[in-house]
């Protein structure tokens, strides 16, 4: 089991490295580089929380229903966030291992789950889930997304990929569990 747990260790180390690398030039390399430092922002609560507000306060029914999904799915999806990173001091990649490329502001609190990663998912899911005829536009459109914030993470060297899982994981299951709470209380009142 020890040796198990030494190759999953390694193998994800591995992995943030080749995600967090910096390749050197090349327009395309800086370009994605741009990328994943702004969409990274995409999951922070600011964006998620105002965006979902919006939708909620301002948008045409469903989707005025599918904001006050996506704020409601924010909110609690960081509650088991924040009790996992209380439980489990993990440190983040830059503070663990030498030579790891870190962003601006680098945070300095429990590396597991990613939040940003979480928050994006909960906000996705249920855009997703109202998407109808849409769906062929919006799932590409949420994938790159969502995809682009959780590898964001490991680029800005903030998060191994087991946090970016997690995150994504808990995400989903909390939009999941809203829309499904959501409809079930709708089915029962008609």
């Amino acid at each position: 089991m020890e040796r198990m747990i030494g190759w999953l260790k390694t193998s994800e180390q591995k992995v943030l490295i080749w995600a967090n690398r910096r390749p050197t030039g090349g327009k395309g390399h800086r370009l994605l580089g741009r990328w994943l430092s702004t969409v990274t922002h995409m999951g922070g609560a600011t964006f998620t929380l105002a965006t979902a507000l919006l939708y909620a306060l301002l948008a045409p029914a469903p989707w005025s229903l599918t904001g006050w999904q996506c704020l409601t799915a924010v909110v609690i999806s960081h509650l088991p966030v924040a009790i996992v990173k209380r439980k489990f001091k993990r440190l983040r990649p830059y503070q663990a291992m030498p030579d790891v490329n870190i962003g601006h502001k680098p945070l300095v609190d429990s590396s597991f789950p990613s939040g940003h990663t979480t928050a994006i998912f909960a906000w996705l899911v249920p855009i997703l889930l109202t998407s109808g005829i849409w769906m062929v536009i919006l799932v590409p459109a949420a994938m790159i997304i969502g995809v682009s914030v959780g590898w964001s993470r490991m680029y800005l060297g903030l998060h191994y990929p087991s946090d970016v899982a997690a995150g994504a994981l808990i995400g989903t299951v909390t939009a999941l569990a809203v829309n499904y709470s959501w409809v079930s209380s709708a089915a029962g009142l008609n």
